[in-house]
């Protein structure tokens, strides 16, 4: 992976902290997903406006994006209704990489070397390790679940998408059909399910979801680009070192205890990023 990519990713990381911190704002966790997923549709339509049309074999791989990411927020949405950023994010996103990086050494062409693999386990195992306040500070275990299954969906979203992004030849394009499907599923799902109340009707909830949603297409455009130039597992891995900007958005935004354990996870992962980069 080139230093470019390394940084790309790492920004997209970025991005992808805050729009799950700004998920967090506000009284109504699945009203702030929903107005996302609204304002994911605009954006990925004027994309798409200026990218072709999706061909026949990648549509399969869009409407499983779709439905892997309608169970990604679903998920979440619960998980953040029970927990802070800093417990919640870590669990949701540091099982992935794991899942990711057995799959692809499995059943995909990447290639991945002994260090790669060591340092997405160290990486993971930080994570992880971010996460245990659930068990040791009292926390609402419910939340493991719901958290444990936007992991699973992350997991299969990453690998459907770093394949249908290759399929397609247009990391962009791609990713703004999987906006529109992605975005009329969810919202459209939860507003049949909920009823129209579940909405938040003020100005300031319009205004952080919709940026929610351009730093969600902007986080995730770059990721499924950098899995068209890079492993797809080492991809997923350094993505997860959103969790480090994510810890320091609860601390310093949300006042959330900064722990040892949680200096301590966060070294872990600098090192897991490390690892993957010698």
């Amino acid at each position: 992976m080139s230093l470019f990519v390394l940084l790309a990713v790492l920004a997209s990381a970025l991005l992808h902290a805050t729009w799950n911190s700004l998920v967090k704002l506000g009284t109504s966790r699945m009203g702030a997903m929903v107005i996302l997923s609204l304002c994911e549709m605009p954006i990925g339509l004027v994309v798409a406006l200026f990218r072709a049309a999706p061909t026949a074999p990648v549509l399969p791989w869009i409407a499983g994006s779709g439905l892997a990411h309608f169970c990604y927020k679903f998920f979440l949405t619960y998980a953040y209704e029970r927990g802070d950023l800093s417990r919640v994010y870590p669990i949701a996103r540091g099982s992935a990489p794991l899942v990711v990086a057995i799959f692809s050494g499995l059943f995909l062409a990447d290639l991945i070397t002994f260090h790669e693999y060591v340092g997405i386990t160290v990486l993971g195992l930080g994570i992880l390790l971010m996460a245990q306040g659930v068990f040791t500070s009292g926390e609402n275990r419910k939340l493991i679940p719901f958290a444990l299954g936007s992991a699973a969906a992350t997991a299969c979203y990453t690998l459907i998408d770093g394949q249908g992004a290759r399929i397609a030849g247009d990391a962009i394009g791609y990713v703004a059909w999987v906006f529109i499907a992605d975005g009329a599923g969810f919202a459209l799902g939860m507003l049949a399910w909920k009823g129209r109340a579940i909405v938040p009707r003020d100005r300031a909830a319009w205004g952080r979801g919709s940026i929610a949603a351009a730093a969600s297409y902007g986080a995730y455009g770059v990721s499924v680009w950098a899995m068209t130039v890079a492993p797809i597992a080492l991809v997923a891995a350094l993505r997860e070192t959103s969790i480090l900007f994510a810890v320091l958005i609860g601390w310093l935004g949300f006042g959330e205890r900064m722990t040892r354990g949680k200096m301590l996870a966060a070294a872990v992962i600098v090192a897991g990023v490390m690892l993957t980069r010698l």
